[in-house]
């Protein structure tokens, strides 16, 4: 029995290791700057770590949309959303998975939620 529980203990420090030896995907930030979109919903990232949201659909103009204000660490992508009406404000956090000169692709690890956005 204690041979049994030594060797768990040792597959478990082994696979603890490697786990958290995994290296974290990285993103330069240069190829999030500009407009992107998905179908009809946009985000315009600003060079500043501002940006705006909109939704054609709602007949919502770019001028109109959500402003918002951004930081990208390492794989995660946080948006800061400032609601106009009662200026509170909303976080969240996704987890890139794609970032090129023409794709962002990004997971809202809370819901679950993938996006996948073109560069305009």
């Amino acid at each position: 029995m204690k041979r049994i529980s030594l060797y768990s203990a040792i597959i478990l420090t082994i696979i603890v290791t490697i786990v958290s030896c995994a290296p974290v995907e990285s993103y330069d930030e240069a190829l999030l700057i500009g407009k992107w979109k998905s179908g009809t919903l946009y985000y315009r990232y600003d060079n500043t770590g501002s940006g705006a949201t909109w939704d054609t659909a709602d007949d919502v103009t770019e001028a109109e949309g959500t402003k918002f204000t951004w930081v990208l660490d390492q794989s995660d992508l946080t948006h800061i959303l400032q609601m106009d009406i009662s200026g509170a404000t909303v976080t969240k956090v996704y987890t890139i998975t794609k970032l090129t000169s023409t794709t962002l692709e990004y997971k809202d690890e809370l819901s679950g939620t993938k996006y996948t956005f073109t560069k305009q």
